[in-house]
């Protein structure tokens, strides 16, 4: 009996310690949805005009805040989708990338690659 309740914590231990069986297909949706995201001809004006509500907390250098100007392209569309697929965990960032859709992502991280 105290055997056969061992075993049942083992095998649940395990159990909660694999990752789940989607991980694999939603790695590889993250990386298609990536690629796309790269494919599109983004639009940078359209960026600037949605940089507004980035500016307000990534404006100065120095602060806890990252600054993302000048950032490169790929990683700035790799932080956004991370925050919106909850890769990345912080509670504004997930709001905000969250609301986002492919082409605005891209449309900021081309407008932010390109500024200083």
């Amino acid at each position: 009996m105290i055997a056969t309740a061992i075993h049942r914590a083992a095998l649940a231990a395990l159990c909660l310690a694999a990752p789940p069986a989607t991980a694999f297909s939603e790695t590889s949706d993250a990386d298609q949805r990536r690629e796309a995201i790269l494919a599109l001809t983004p639009d940078a004006e359209y960026g600037a005009y949605l940089s507004s509500e980035c500016t307000a907390c990534h404006a100065e250098e120095g602060g806890d805040i990252p600054l993302i100007h000048g950032q490169d392209r790929e990683a700035l569309i790799d932080a956004l989708l991370g925050y919106k697929t909850g890769t990345r965990s912080h509670d504004v960032m997930e709001t905000i990338a969250g609301r986002l859709g492919d082409e605005e992502i891209a449309a900021l991280a081309a407008y932010f690659s390109e500024v200083n």
